[in-house]
């Protein structure tokens, strides 16, 4: 057995992180969705989701999530719909903290839902018991090792920083 660790990878440049997670959310299904009623009530659950891109500018959008209305993550955004989500394993984090809001399958842009229906595969408008979430990501951050640990804010106050 060796008695030391194997070198890290070369950290990536924060550009090369930027693009990644875009990628991961263009690409990805699903992710981890924390949410809190309280300070002692966490939950934290997998959805799948949308990266619904705005204005076709591909680091300019928000997530759109479904749920049903009952459920925790639904009911956990009001008043002020703070939510953490978090794609990849140990070994590639994104965490991206935003605010969230619930909109109803009438109020949702068309594209918005046909690219959600179209990418999972699932639609559900037209389900009461239903209702979409939308997140606007206010603050993004990655990484893979500890040696990235220290650029690892590629977006503060809602701006991506590189």
């Amino acid at each position: 057995m060796p008695d030391h660790e194997p070198p890290l990878p070369l950290p990536r440049p924060r550009s090369q992180r930027k693009e990644d997670v875009l990628t991961r959310l263009a690409q990805d299904e699903d992710l981890w969705v924390a949410t809190a009623s309280g300070p002692d009530e966490p939950c934290l659950v997998p959805l799948s989701f949308v990266w619904d891109v705005q204005d076709g500018l591909p680091d300019r959008g928000t997530l759109l999530l479904c749920t049903k209305r009952t459920n925790p993550t639904a009911r956990n955004l009001t008043p002020k719909g703070e939510v953490r989500l978090s794609l990849g394993h140990t070994r590639d984090v994104v965490l991206i903290d935003g605010t969230a809001e619930a909109v109803e399958g009438a109020d949702l842009r068309a594209a918005s839902a046909d690219a959600f229906a179209a990418k999972l595969a699932w639609d559900p408008r037209g389900r009461p018991a239903w209702v979409y979430l939308r997140v606007t990501p206010r603050s993004v951050k990655a990484w893979r090792e500890v040696n990235e640990l220290a650029d690892r804010e590629l977006m503060r106050a809602g701006e991506w920083l590189v």
